[in-house]
């Protein structure tokens, strides 16, 4: 009895090592912003297509700087466009780190996005990855590069493949006289 309780629990801990690169790379599915941000010089634009129109009205995106804390604290443009694409743009925009917020009219936010503004000169700075929403995470992984999944995948093979190893020796050390 004793050693089915063992093995039941280490099968259970066996199969919750195994599921876990499928939980991460879900959790990296969801983090994916819906909108693209883009500079050229002092002008910040953002496009979109997953706002629809509700009212005669897409939506809107907020430009927020540093201090500013909140969509309504930011600038406000409202988005234009049509059903297949909605975009919103900024002029004058002075150099620093910006996020970029769209909220569509029916209330969802379709993205949210960091930018950084380099200056007046005719340079072209993007930033591809969507801003975490309480900063960056430490311990969670993937606060500095997005893996994909096969890799992700790989890795919990390796995980399982050492949990299984483990569970093998130090039942094998237990009972010598066993393979």
């Amino acid at each position: 009895m004793r050693n089915s309780s063992l093995f039941l629990r280490s099968g259970l801990t066996v199969a919750a090592a195994s599921a876990l690169p499928f939980v991460v790379a879900a959790g990296s599915a969801a983090a994916v912003s819906g909108i693209s941000v883009s500079t050229t010089g002092s002008t910040v634009s953002v496009t979109t297509s997953a706002c629809s129109n509700v009212n005669g009205s897409w939506g809107t995106a907020s430009l927020l700087n540093s201090r500013q804390a909140n969509f309504a604290q930011g600038r406000q443009v409202s988005l234009s466009g049509t059903a297949a694409l909605q975009s919103a743009a900024w002029s004058g925009v002075g150099p620093g780190t910006y996020t970029v917020i769209v909220v569509c009219s029916n209330g969802t936010t379709a993205g949210t996005q960091s930018v950084i503004v380099s200056g007046p000169s005719p340079t072209r700075t993007i930033s591809t990855t969507a801003s975490p929403s309480r900063g960056v995470m430490g311990g969670m992984g993937g606060g500095s590069k997005d893996y994909g999944t096969l890799t992700l995948v790989g890795g919990g093979a390796l995980v399982g493949a050492g949990v299984l190893a483990t569970a093998w020796f130090l039942r094998r050390k237990s009972k010598p006289y066993r393979l």
